[in-house]
């Protein structure tokens, strides 16, 4: 008797616990959508859609890749190797196809097949893929996680146009040659000042000249 009165109050100490535990107002989710939760609520699906757009409409380029077997420490590692200003995200294909409705990105409807994970790119569109790239290089998807495709100025690329938009300077690439370039300048002002006179016509048409 003893036992089971120790059993009764035993069970109603830890749901007297649970009850008020911060655990129980957490949301059941899923990564790629369905389940139950705010995630999957009315309101979160516009909150979602919405937020969607606010990307949308800030992003220069938007491109898909598949999204299953993609773990979770997997796409957080992903995310941090991404440059600044860009968004990698899985949006369930209903939403993007809300999402994108009378945008400049509408052509995303034709990728939505299956798992997908977006990126919403703001700047750097050559790092981005890059950086999906050296991803799929670093986790053997090489070979099962190409590109879906991509949108920017709303013209659509498929795998390969992604990938040779990819292949363009990223803009750290493209600042080092201006100020390599910027740095050339006062290098040519000098012969051009140092030279006598009576050369000045050839020093000038040297320093115009590019470097051998």
């Amino acid at each position: 008797m003893l036992r089971f009165t120790f059993l009764v109050v035993s069970l109603a100490v830890v749901s007297a616990f649970t009850a008020n535990s911060p655990l129980t107002d957490r949301c059941n989710t899923r990564l790629y959508g369905g389940g139950t939760g705010y995630a999957t609520s009315k309101t979160g699906k516009e909150e979602k859609v919405t937020r969607v757009r606010e990307l949308l409409e800030n992003s220069q380029m938007v491109f898909a890749v598949p999204a299953s077997s993609i773990t979770v420490s997997q796409s957080q590692k992903l995310r941090r190797s991404l440059p600044e200003g860009t968004t990698a995200t899985v949006v369930k294909n209903t939403l993007m196809a809300r999402a994108v409705e009378g945008t400049k990105y509408e052509a995303a409807t034709s990728m939505l097949q299956g798992a997908n994970m977006w990126f919403f790119v703001e700047e750097d569109i050559g790092a981005s893929i890059k950086a999906w790239k050296a991803f799929q290089k670093e986790t053997g998807k090489k070979d099962t996680h190409d590109v879906l495709g991509g949108i920017t100025e709303g013209t659509l690329y498929d795998t390969k146009g992604v990938e040779a938009i990819g292949e363009l300077p990223s803009k750290d690439e493209l600042y080092a040659k201006i100020a390599g370039s910027i740095k050339a300048v006062p290098t040519k002002v000098a012969r051009v000042i140092k030279a006598p006179n009576s050369k000045l016509a050839r020093a000038i048409k040297l320093a115009t000249m590019p470097d051998e």
